[in-house]
Order: structure tokens, then C-alpha cells, then sequence
């Protein structure tokens, strides 16, 4: 067997041609280099771009505590809404439960969560339906209605309120300022 070499001055099959070739493509008119950006010099424009971007949406919503908030309001006002829906759909009460102190509520078809304590967790309701001193209540009937309620979600200046109107029980979701 014998082995072949390759002189750089001997053009490969399929490399482009010659050494000489190669420079004069990537000369432009009159010997000077072809302007332009290379790949790799995109990728990283866009890679700086995107780094750039996803921190100003960082510092814009408030960080990772912003993030935990917005998502504990969203959950309560979820399960509160499912609640609602059940006490409509099976023609029997559902109450929702929470525990500020616990940072823990309950509610329709034994679901249970937490909220994470670094937020500070407030109720307003009917005093007639605490389970416990310290814990509130909002009850939902069958034709909708609710013994109505307000849930807030505080970290620091931003709070959220989940409140849900006794009339209706219907459940909105409210950025407002934290109590201090």
C-alpha cells in the first residue's frame, strides 16, 4: 500500500481550487481584504444581544423575588377560580382556606399548596367562617356567590391583592403598593 500526500500548492477535490485562488477570493479589488463579519463574530453579537436583553427583563419585573410574588398571586387567584367553578359545577359549598401565619391554604378537592415565606401573606374577610384564629375563610355557593374576601401577597414595595367579590365571586387580580 502506498500513501499519498497532498502539496498545499495541489488543489484537494472540492477544497476551491488553489492556495493563490483562495487569497485572491478573499482579497478584494486592488489586494485589500474582502470586508464583512464572520460567523463567529455574529453569533457572538447575538449572544451579547440576548444576554443584554433577558437582564434588562430581569431588573424590569423586579428580580427573582418580583417573579416568586407575581407567581403566588396567580396560584391563589387560580385555585380560588377553581373553587368557584367546582361549588357551580357539583351544586355544593367549597371553601377555600388560607393561613397567613402557615403561609399555607386549601381549597376545592383536598388541593393544598404554600406560599413561599420570604412574601408577607395577608387576609381580609367573614369572621363567621375562620377555622382558626389567625386562618380565614372564603366560602363559594352554587349559584356563584361568595362570602367574598381579600388574599395580598407582599414582598418588600410590591404587593398583589386577590380579591374576590362577594356578590358574584368573582376573582380579580390587582398590583398595588405593600402595606407597610
Amino acid at each position: 500500500m502506498s500513501s499519498t500526500r497532498h502539496r498545499p500548492s495541489v488543489p484537494a477535490k472540492g477544497n476551491g481550487g488553489s492556495a493563490a485562488r483562495r487569497a485572491a477570493l478573499r482579497l478584494g479589488a486592488g489586494g485589500r481584504r474582502a470586508r464583512g463579519f464572520s460567523l463567529l463574530e455574529m453569533l457572538l453579537v447575538v449572544a451579547l444581544i440576548a444576554a443584554l436583553g433577558v437582564l434588562a427583563a430581569f431588573a424590569v419585573s423586579g428580580g427573582l423575588s418580583g417573579m416568586q410574588l407575581r407567581s403566588s398571586a396567580k396560584e391563589l387567584a387560580a385555585q380560588l377560580r377553581y373553587a368557584r367553578t367546582q361549588a357551580i359545577a357539583t351544586g355544593r359549598k367549597q371553601t377555600f382556606t388560607i393561613d397567613p401565619a402557615a403561609h399555607t391554604w386549601s381549597g376545592a378537592d383536598g388541593r393544598s399548596g404554600e406560599i413561599p415565606q420570604s412574601l408577607k401573606v395577608s387576609f381580609t374577610g367573614a369572621r363567621q367562617l375562620q377555622p382558626n384564629r389567625g386562618q380565614g375563610a372564603i366560602a363559594f355557593f352554587n349559584d356563584g356567590a361568595s362570602t367574598g374576601g381579600r388574599i395580598q401577597v407582599a414582598s418588600q414595595r410590591a404587593a398583589w391583592n386577590v380579591d374576590v367579590a362577594w356578590l358574584t365571586g368573582e376573582v380579580k387580580l390587582r398590583r398595588v403598593e405593600a402595606r407597610r
